[in-house]
């Protein structure tokens, strides 16, 4: 079966490649003003921001992984310092394209100060003609209509719930879009295929080294909706398919979902006897969401996601009970059938199987200007524990920006967001652009 899905995802693949460029051969009259614009256009653009944000973490210390990483001898809080640069800039010229971000980090916390530099974007993009463009390089696709979750990136890395426009790191990628306008209820149809390569010291992080793996993506702009089906296939993580689409049924009114079919994924299940195994199995994700803006400018942003791949409950609690057990002391967890399942707890945003995602915004409340006050909460329909993030945005000019907020963590014991390290985090974010 699995050999089955994996020539099939590659035959898919390697017919839309050959079919999609005849395709984008439109017989339509071609502008050629517009051609001689673009091949005139010569630009060089840099910028970025600076940022200073100090943060005072509150610790849960009857928590699991404050136990982890501190024992019975920690302290009840910390300060955190972060200082950030942000560089983004591109250089065109013709059909050639070059665009990179980097992102550097200095950080002072409980344990002294830690740094890090890291590429998120870095790709050459070559347009060879107006519907067909071919970029090479580490990129993010941003595939998906969510805004908290996207089940059917299958090609990027996962977002951070609590602050959704963050950059994300992408990976090393060769890919094309090619496109095609038409007249009548489809106005729109493309295709953008992906070759993931994955190597010791190349794309690592996204699974078995050795291999080369192949993800695509067809769009459709048909009556009025946006509508994508996408697929990955390849032997570093196991092939999946997946399908989405979003659609303002009023100007101010959106709806968008997600849904995608995991195959072979390796999961850890709880026995009757409470004993943690691991089996393999095909799971569905999914996301429905909406986005409904007032008349007074107020926004609400509402999702539901289901994680096929993620922790039940049961699951969730087995794994506590074994790691807070006398033998799962910090230093002698081996042998422990949970071992294998700490590092998702640790590093995976969200990891159960139900989430509900809210957030609230107003713009310029009682008049007062470049004010934005918010809300944000995430709930774990699971467990019944929840994370509670309101925050103040002010920006009183166009390249500077302040934020405070506050994110509270709340739950019981065995609980995802009740055994975290810290129960309260308050934050104060200052970021100059240039």
């Amino acid at each position: 079966m699995k050999q089955w899905l994996h020539l099939s995802a590659v035959a898919v693949f390697l017919t839309l490649l050959s079919v999609f460029p005849v395709l984008a051969q439109e017989e339509d009259e071609i502008d050629l003003s517009q051609i001689m614009k673009a091949a005139e256009k010569k630009s060089l653009s840099g910028g970025g921001f600076l940022e200073f944000q100090p943060s005072l973490i509150g610790l849960n210390r009857d928590s699991f992984f404050y136990q982890l990483n501190f024992g019975d001898q920690g302290p009840k809080r910390v300060g955190q310092y972060d200082f950030r640069v942000r560089l983004e800039g591109s250089y065109e010229k013709r059909t050639v394209g070059l665009y990179f971000t980097g992102d550097g980090l200095l950080r002072k916390g409980f344990q002294g100060w830690d740094s890090r530099a890291r590429l998120f974007e870095g790709y050459l993009s070559l347009r060879l003609n107006p519907r067909f463009t071919l970029d090479a390089g580490k990129k993010t696709t941003k595939w998906g209509k969510g805004y908290a979750w996207n089940p059917v990136a299958f090609v990027d890395r996962p977002k951070d719930p609590e602050d959704l426009l963050e950059a994300l790191e992408g990976f090393y990628v060769v890919s094309a879009d090619i496109t095609r306008s038409f007249q009548g209820p489809l106005k729109t149809l493309a295709f953008t295929p992906v070759l993931l390569p994955v190597l010791e010291n190349l794309n690592s992080s996204f699974g078995k080294p050795g291999h080369l793996n192949f993800a695509g993506k067809v769009y459709f702009l048909l009556w009025n909706t946006d509508i994508d089906f996408l697929f990955l296939t390849g032997e570093s993580r196991t092939t999946r398919f997946g399908f989405d689409f979003s659609r303002n049924l009023k100007s101010n009114l959106e709806i968008h979902a997600e849904w995608a079919w995991l195959t072979d994924l390796e999961r850890i299940e709880t026995s009757q006897d409470g004993r943690l195994s691991t089996t393999v199995s095909d799971e569905m994700s999914a996301l429905v969401g909406l986005r409904y803006l007032t008349a007074s400018e107020t926004n609400f942003i509402a999702e539901y996601y289901h994680n096929g791949a993620g922790f039940g409950q049961r699951e969730s609690e087995a794994i506590f009970e074994q790691a807070k057990s006398p033998s799962a002391v910090p230093g002698s967890r081996t042998g422990n059938s949970a071992d294998a399942v700490f590092p998702p707890l640790l590093g995976i945003p969200n990891p159960m199987r139900d989430y509900l995602y809210f957030r609230t915004s107003q713009k310029e409340p009682f008049d007062i200007l470049y004010f934005t006050p918010e809300f944000t909460s995430i709930f774990n329909l699971d467990d019944g524990s929840c994370q509670l993030i309101p925050g103040l945005t002010y920006s009183p000019q166009t390249n500077l920006l302040m934020r405070l907020r506050g994110i509270f963590l709340v739950g019981s014991e065995h609980t995802e967001f009740g055994e975290k390290q810290s129960n309260y985090r308050v934050e104060f974010r200052v970021r100059y652009f240039f």
